[in-house]
């Protein structure tokens, strides 16, 4: 009996140590953090932040404050099982950096996304409680998408400043003149909310703000008055 009970606590004590090496290499990879549920901008490390780390989740809602998203941590088998024992619940508020959305580009993201599709999101900056991001979705096997760009290429937003980065950095200015050129694209033609009015529209407009068209209507307007009286 007592050879059972030291082979058990021997069996322990090799796990404990499997676990405590494994343990020190995550977080010296920083895969500690990787593997960890945040449910609030507020749980993820400033280093995460400062290295523009991608992070996976999963959608659930689109609001005019931004994406709700649940993350989706990195599985390593033992480790992952432990921590789910202590997981809170919680949704980030991911917002799409550098754009400033039109009504109609919150719309289209409705559209466009699928309920519990799942989504990266690289970190830019964090403000309060939302995190600024570059957010990406699968397109096919190879290809993705996205979706800061996309909204400027459609017309249905415009380039904003990003928040969370230095103004002056090289990544600022790399990722600010990818989201101009989208915006430039749907500029040129005339999409979205850069859709030109059509040369009557714009005939009709001028023909009614005109001074002459004006009095005119105010003269027709009083002599209908006066042949009623």
């Amino acid at each position: 009996m007592a050879e059972r009970r030291s082979g058990a606590a021997e069996g322990l004590a090799r796990l404990s140590e499997w676990a405590d090496a494994h343990l020190s290499l995550l977080r010296v990879t920083g895969l500690v953090g990787r593997t960890s549920k945040f449910t609030s901008a507020l749980d993820i490390p400033v280093e995460f932040v400062e290295k523009n780390v991608k992070l996976r989740g999963k959608l659930h809602h689109i609001t005019e404050k931004g994406l709700e998203v649940e993350h989706i941590p990195i599985s390593i088998p033992f480790i992952t099982s432990i921590q789910r024992k202590w997981q809170s619940k919680g949704l980030l508020l991911v917002r799409l950096a550098g754009v400033e959305l039109a009504p109609s580009g919150t719309a289209w993201l409705q559209q466009e996304l699928k309920p519990k599709q799942t989504i990266w999101f690289q970190l830019l900056g964090r403000e309060d409680l939302a995190l600024e991001c570059l957010v990406l979705v699968n397109k096919g096997r190879f290809l993705s998408m996205c979706l800061n760009e996309e909204i400027l290429r459609q017309g249905l937003g415009r380039t904003a400043r990003i928040e969370g980065l230095h103004h002056d950095s090289r990544l600022y200015w790399k990722i600010h003149k990818r989201l101009l050129r989208a915006e430039l694209k749907a500029l040129k033609k005339n999409k979205g909310i850069w859709k030109e009015e059509s040369y009557s529209e714009r005939i009709r407009d001028r023909i009614s703000n005109n001074k002459f068209v004006q009095t005119l209507k105010q003269f027709v307007s009083w002599l209908r008055s006066s042949i009623q009286r």
